[in-house]
């Protein structure tokens, strides 16, 4: 199964396709798409709209994974952010793909182990358990996406289930559910961030 998280913003909004397969994640591309910040709105969602379906088109993902929208104290903020996630979402609706909102704590949550990690975190993380570096922070939000959907399915079906691990040969969390295999890589993640620094 390949899942595409995306990471939606008018400046940049990020992409990030993870596989999953044998028990395993693995990274399969990512990056940002960028539109010009002097066009006009609706080519620039435009842009977005027709670039995510390419995207979409060429790794074929099984499932979308899109960071939920927030409150925020600038409407007009708010607003914005809120037509580039709709350029995104018709793009995957396009595609014929269903659409999974992910609350941006949820994400931090279930990729580095906190709700209050920063974007510097999220990073890190996603690096350490994918064994790659991202394009950039929009696109590692939209790799943590990813696979934050796929800890989610994985508890929602059935908790004591499935297996799935990171993709670390050192990872000795062989036979343990998904939530516990990516606790385990989160952890291990976190020891060679100490050892190392």
């Amino acid at each position: 199964m390949q899942i595409c998280g995306i990471d939606p913003g008018l400046r940049s909004t990020g992409w990030g396709i993870v596989r999953f397969e044998n028990n395993r994640m693995f990274w399969v591309a990512d990056g940002m798409i960028r539109p010009d910040p002097e066009a006009e709105m609706a080519d620039r969602l435009n842009h977005i709209h027709r670039h995510l379906k390419t995207i979409l088109a060429q790794y074929e993902p099984d499932r979308v994974a899109i960071e939920e929208i927030f409150v925020s104290r600038n409407a007009s903020s708010a607003i914005k952010l809120g037509m580039a996630r709709g350029a995104a979402m018709v793009a995957a609706a396009d595609a014929g793909l269903s659409v999974h909102e992910i609350s941006a704590r949820r994400i931090k949550q279930n990729v580095t182990g906190s709700g209050r990690a920063d974007k510097q975190q999220v990073t890190a993380m996603v690096s350490r358990l994918l064994n790659i570096t991202p394009s950039g922070v929009d696109a590692a939000d939209a790799l943590a996406a990813a696979i934050s959907l796929s800890h989610d399915d994985i508890l929602n079906a059935d908790p004591g289930g499935a297996v799935i691990t990171a993709n670390d040969p050192s990872d000795h969390s062989k036979g343990k559910t998904h939530s516990d295999a990516l606790s385990a890589a989160i952890s291990l993640a976190l020891k060679k961030q100490k050892v190392s620094s």
